[in-house]
């Protein structure tokens, strides 16, 4: 795990006596997908810590809609003094803007604060269901076109991207209409719908279908890690079902802000997120619901973010899934 940098807690030494205001209010942390999602996890995970150190409340509201653009675009437009954040998401911030050329925002229109975390994904199926691997699950496909249907939390989200990335790994020659595409307002909603057997499966972050997992409800089929997850040790990686192409299909979470915000409050963060790395609430919390703690800097965390966007970006003109 990367520390954040130390040039910028020399920064929060340096602040100036008035920078010392920041903050004299709760900050509100929206999380722009709905309860029960990855986002609305971690955002109410650092919720639970980092009031511990900034001095103030963080409270955490669901703004959903538009597969994150709603509540990115509320913070992106919100005044630049430090009291409105967001808990930034991969589809939010990596997918949807390589994905459509209508948002109301570029990924690089915000100020990053940093990185809190990094979300292994998994395909997965009801336990009801008759699939007990990816090759059922594929041969399905192949036999009934269109029939098989999969999860999402809404347009450009990782479930939708890591649906037609599984089915484009498959073989399949048109992965957009393979299997059928089933949108929901959140994440948590697409889970419970693959749980249920609503829709045939979906593809997402451990973390907000482990619970299902470990109820018995959910069967994954995949991860797509490298190595094979602690919490899941007998299902498959991507690469050994020789599907590598999916590893690209890794989640995260980061803290962001509108555009404009000050030196001072940047540093403010760095030191408050350097505290909360090293509380073992946050860090067990965060582990518990299968993500891994990544606390990055600022400067390294626009590298990342900007990284996942071109991976994307490139896969989005490679198989035409440009969206207006």
């Amino acid at each position: 795990m990367k520390l954040l940098a130390g040039i910028a807690l020399a920064a929060v030494t340096a602040m100036p006596v008035a920078a010392q205001d920041y903050p004299s209010q709760p900050v509100q942390l929206t999380a722009p997908y709905g309860p029960g999602g990855a986002s609305d996890l971690a955002a109410r995970n650092l919720a639970n810590v980092a009031p511990d150190y900034l001095g103030q409340p963080v409270l955490v509201t669901n703004r959903a809609g538009a597969g994150g653009a709603t509540g990115s675009a509320y913070v992106k437009n919100s005044d630049p003094d430090g009291y409105n954040l967001l808990l930034a998401r991969i589809g939010s911030h990596s997918i949807s803007p390589a994905l459509k050329s209508s948002m109301p925002y570029e990924w690089d229109d915000f100020t990053y604060l940093s990185l809190l975390e990094i979300n292994p994904a998994a395909c997965a199926t009801a336990t009801s269901k008759p699939y007990q691997s990816l090759e059922d699950l594929r041969a399905a496909i192949e036999a009934s076109p269109g029939a098989v249907t999969y999860s999402s939390a809404g347009v450009g989200t990782l479930h939708h991207l890591g649906g037609i990335m599984l089915l484009d790994e498959m073989g399949f020659e048109d992965p957009g209409t393979a299997a059928t595409h089933i949108p929901f307002q959140s994440g948590g909603a697409a889970a419970a719908a693959a749980a249920t057997g609503q829709v045939d499966f979906v593809c997402s972050n451990i973390s907000a279908i482990i619970s299902q997992i470990e109820g018995g409800q959910l069967r994954p089929l995949v991860v797509t890690t490298p190595e094979r997850v602690d919490s899941l040790p007998d299902v498959p990686t991507a690469s050994e079902l020789g599907h590598p192409a999916l590893e690209a299909l890794v989640g995260w979470s980061g803290l962001v802000g509108p555009p404009g915000l000050s030196d001072e409050t940047i540093a403010t963060w760095v030191e408050v997120l350097q505290e909360v790395a090293a509380d073992e609430r946050w860090v067990n919390q965060t582990k518990s619901l299968g993500s891994v703690p990544m606390m990055l800097s600022p400067e390294e965390t626009v590298a990342f973010v900007e990284n996942q966007y071109t991976t994307f970006r490139g896969l989005v003109e490679e198989l035409g899934l440009q969206i207006d």
